[in-house]
């Protein structure tokens, strides 16, 4: 019954030893790096298991590499992998910059694709050149008349300057700002109509590929079409303004003169009630004068004659205005 035992404990070890071997130890993978010329050590493949870097990505992406012509280390694509890279997409990258004689180093590749970017799409752009077409760009010539335009952009990726450099926005922002430029330069409109490549030049001799990640290769202007006469727009509306301006100034005026008018007014209303209050005082004055003895009858009889004559003298002047009545002249 004990030697049942021993015998059932012994093999329990020594197949937890054979599957752990075989864990440890992908012997498949093995056989295949051997087979294939990219040789990698047992121990090597034991350490990845223990730092949990998956073998077959490693030993697959060096034997891609190896039959392609690049000799890659092992400890280098492990070090990407821990880092959070991908390491397929950097090793197809390798191969296709390989095939199509781009020089591109695997720290570059490896550097690109830990920056976010796709270093296989963006090999490829530069094998492959990429169209980008603007939205519709609107300027206006200097005889203000709007154009619209739609230009497309081929460009193709600066390995060099991908990591750390600007995007496809601002390609199109740069292209867009040379469109606006070079038709806000034109004298007539017609001109930019009849030489549509006159843009595409400008913006190119421009440099706008400075500080991107892509080769601006050509400019092709593909639409250009007559928008609104912005100009005739703008000078109706300043002339409306302008009248407007000019009408509020007139108001102004003309309710500085009514205010000045109604002061007037009641200055002369003032000037009137005076006048009335004088009058009035005229009366009383004459027979203090009469009863203090400082006035006799006969200077009130001249007082008189002086008041008629001023009557009539008004009379004459006005027309149809009868003379005071008592206000008789006395030879």
């Amino acid at each position: 019954m004990d030697l049942d035992l021993t015998l059932i404990l012994t093999i329990a070890v020594i197949v937890a030893a054979v599957i752990l071997f075989f864990y440890l130890v992908p012997v498949r993978l093995f056989i295949a790096a051997w087979s294939s010329g990219a040789k990698v050590g047992i121990f090597d493949l034991i350490a990845m298991r223990l730092r949990r870097v998956p073998p077959a990505a490693i030993v697959n992406g060096r034997i891609s590499a190896i039959k392609a012509g690049i000799d890659l280390k092992t400890s280098d694509l492990e070090a990407h992998f821990l880092a959070g890279g991908n390491v397929s997409r950097v090793v197809a990258a390798l191969i296709s910059a390989n095939r199509a004689a781009l020089d591109l180093s695997f720290l570059r590749a490896a550097a690109i694709d830990l920056a976010g970017r796709d270093v296989l799409s963006a090999v490829q752009m530069s094998v492959n050149p990429k169209v980008i077409e603007t939205p519709r760009v609107s300027a206006m010539a200097k005889d203000g008349i709007q154009l619209l335009a739609i230009s497309r952009i081929t460009v193709r990726t600066n390995l060099e300057k991908l990591v750390g450099g600007a995007g496809e926005d601002t390609i199109i922002a740069r292209v867009g700002e040379g469109i606006v430029t070079t038709i806000g330069s034109s004298t007539d409109h017609k001109a930019v109509l009849e030489n549509p490549d006159k843009i595409s030049k400008t913006v190119l001799n421009k440099g706008l590929d400075v500080g991107t990640a892509f080769e601006i290769l050509s400019v092709d202007i593909a639409d250009v079409d007559v928008g609104e006469n912005i100009g005739a727009k703008l000078q109706a509306e300043q002339a409306e303004a302008d009248k407007r301006v000019a009408q509020a100034r007139a108001e102004g005026r003309r309710a500085m003169a009514v205010a000045q008018e109604q002061e007037m007014r009641a200055l002369l209303e003032e000037m009137r009630a005076k006048l009335v209050e004088a009058e009035a005082q005229v009366p009383k004055a004459l027979a203090e004068a009469l009863r203090s003895g400082n006035m006799g009858f006969m200077d009130y009889y001249q007082y008189r004659n002086i008041v008629a004559d001023t009557d009539m003298r008004s009379s004459f002047a006005q027309p149809g205005k009868e003379p005071e009545k008592g206000g008789e002249r006395k030879p």
